[in-house]
């Protein structure tokens, strides 16, 4: 039992050396990540959507920026995370709002505990992704009113913008990786499936 504490204490302690290695040029790439990508959700809602209440920055918006520009590496943060959490997390969200309108306690408590469940099963996990599913029912009257079009505007225009910003700002320094990584897995995954393709010919 100690054994296993201590090597899970070992584990940790490495995760959490790892995630705070950062050089002081990482900082300044954050602030840039993060700046550029709230900026333009905000001033594509200035431009074309201020009649909405200004729904287009939600709040878990933020919380996807801490993930995707000071934690790039976390899995926690790739695309399929991103993009398939919050749109998850949006459908479910709303359902359960058109489902309970009137216990907002019930309909909240429900949202975001079967919305992290989904994102379990389908591999998907991004914890930001919660705050979606609860906006869709704690969020303002015109949120609300939405309906389903909330997960199409502001949610996943908006991880559209997350996506792009980050694809693009943590490309650019040599330290950093957005999305690449994804991407070799994809090509050891083919050349592995070849290689057995090969194999199991040789043998017939």
């Amino acid at each position: 039992m100690r054994k296993r504490i201590k090597r899970h204490y070992r584990i940790a302690r490495y995760v959490f050396y790892r995630e705070t290695i950062l050089e002081p040029i990482d900082h300044l790439w954050t602030f840039v990540g993060t700046f550029i990508a709230i900026a333009s959700i905000g001033l594509l809602q200035q431009a074309g959507f201020t009649q909405q209440d200004s729904i287009f920055l939600i709040g878990s918006f933020g919380a996807s920026c801490v993930l995707l520009f000071g934690a790039t590496n976390s899995p926690l943060a790739q695309p399929r995370n991103l993009i398939g959490g919050h749109l998850l997390a949006s459908l479910i969200g709303v359902a359960i709002h058109k489902l309970i309108p009137d216990q907002v306690w019930l309909a909240s408590a429900l949202a975001v505990s079967l919305s992290i469940v989904c994102m379990q099963i389908t591999k998907t996990m991004h914890p930001p992704a919660g705050a979606t599913a609860l906006i869709a029912n704690i969020g303002s009257e015109k949120i609300k009113n939405l309906g389903f079009g909330y997960t199409l505007t502001p949610v996943m225009t908006g991880v559209a913008i997350l996506f792009v910003t980050a694809l693009i700002i943590n490309n650019i320094p040599s330290g950093r990786s957005y999305g690449v990584r994804s991407l070799a897995r994809l090509k050891i995954a083919v050349k592995r499936r070849k290689g057995l393709n090969s194999l199991s010919s040789d043998k017939t």
